[in-house]
């Protein structure tokens, strides 16, 4: 049996944070795409302003009553966001397992306990993407009652890139407009 604990990521996990994301990244066939660095992950969740937060799964080895550094086998990281229609709510970016320790509730626990901390903040609903081909999940999603959004009501997620944005603004900004 697998012993874990979720906790609160510190900035002293961000390497292993990204290590896992680039393992999820891998996973989902788009490892070219990551941009990022743990120096990212710690200013954006540790700064000033934290921009997300995150929980880790840690194994605790069998037997092991010690405190003190433990492998990281999972991480969730996520943040609040607001909906005209509904109030607060909670985006969840990233839910990942390690391979060998995926099928043991881990993933569960985590995504449990973010539905845990969103109604402590009273979030009307927690949202997240998922890739079409990874139906495990999605026959996850659907058994514990969550919606397909797409299906249900036709919402598609649209993304604008940073060239995108610079080019929207360039094109329709007029100079006698001001934003304070």
């Amino acid at each position: 049996m697998t012993t874990f604990n979720i906790r609160e990521a510190r900035e002293d996990d961000c390497e292993e944070i990204m290590r896992m994301i680039t393992e999820l990244a891998v996973y989902e066939k788009m490892a070219d795409q990551v941009e990022i660095t743990a120096k990212d992950l710690k200013r954006d969740a540790f700064g000033e302003k934290p921009f997300f937060h995150a929980l880790v799964a840690e194994l605790v080895p069998e037997g092991s009553k010690e405190e003190g550094r433990r492998p990281l086998i999972g991480y969730v990281m996520y943040y609040y966001t607001y909906s005209p229609w509904y109030g607060r709510t909670c985006t969840m970016e990233d839910l990942y397992v390690a391979q060998e320790h995926r099928g043991k509730g881990i993933g569960c626990a985590m995504w449990a306990k973010v539905a845990e901390l969103s109604l402590a903040q009273n979030c009307s609903y927690m949202s997240w993407v998922v890739v079409d081909w990874n139906k495990s999940s999605i026959d996850l999603y659907k058994r514990r009652g969550c919606m397909d959004m797409t299906e249900k009501e036709g919402w598609l997620l649209y993304r604008m890139e940073k060239d995108a944005m610079e080019k929207l603004i360039a094109e329709t900004s007029p100079g006698n407009v001001t934003v304070e």
